[in-house]
């Protein structure tokens, strides 16, 4: 009778499956229902994860623990990664990013610039695997409002291929 005892060699351990992610938390906040015999406790996590490569995500988990809502929010985050362009190091163009209250400014910078952001942005553009931008929180300062205003600003990001292509013409007319 022969074994083949060696079948578990052959396959790829679960971490080398999936690409590796970035994952922060952005904001962890404790909230309360009253109900009859008092207050119910529970969390929300809002969540940004990203390759570093140009994809990412954010999502909001909410569950009784703490580790629970940020495990949901971080399976929320990957259900909505999206590409974006990006300019070497930086974005290809200036662009505001709005969402309900939430309007965002991004601004490319020359290489050394380094991340200047806020806290709520600051995650969503490291995640990206930008490494030089300027950016500013014009209206709110409420982190989901401002993610969400970023990750608009960053999905409406266009570099000068992708222009040429929308007008039929070859990216150095457009340039």
């Amino acid at each position: 009778m022969a074994y083949n005892n060696n079948r578990r060699d052959n396959r790829k351990p679960q971490e080398e499956a999936a690409p590796e992610f970035i994952e922060k938390v952005v904001a962890l906040n404790r909230v309360s229902k009253t109900v009859k015999g008092g207050r119910v406790m529970k969390f929300s996590a809002l969540i940004v994860v990203g390759d570093g490569k140009g994809r990412v995500g954010y999502g909001l988990g909410k569950a009784g623990e703490v580790s629970e809502a940020i495990r949901k929010g971080i399976e929320d985050a990957k259900k909505n990664i999206t590409t974006i362009t990006l300019s070497g190091t930086t974005i290809p163009h200036e662009v505001i990013g709005k969402f309900g209250a939430g309007e965002v400014l991004l601004k490319p910078a020359p290489a050394g610039t380094g991340v200047i952001a806020g806290g709520a942005v600051r995650a969503v553009v490291e995640a990206a695997g930008i490494h030089d931008i300027r950016t500013k929180c014009l209206r709110t300062n409420n982190p989901a409002n401002v993610v969400a205003a970023t990750m608009a600003g960053l999905k409406s990001l266009r570099n000068a291929e992708q222009v040429a292509k929308v007008r039929g013409k070859n990216a150095d007319e457009i340039l």
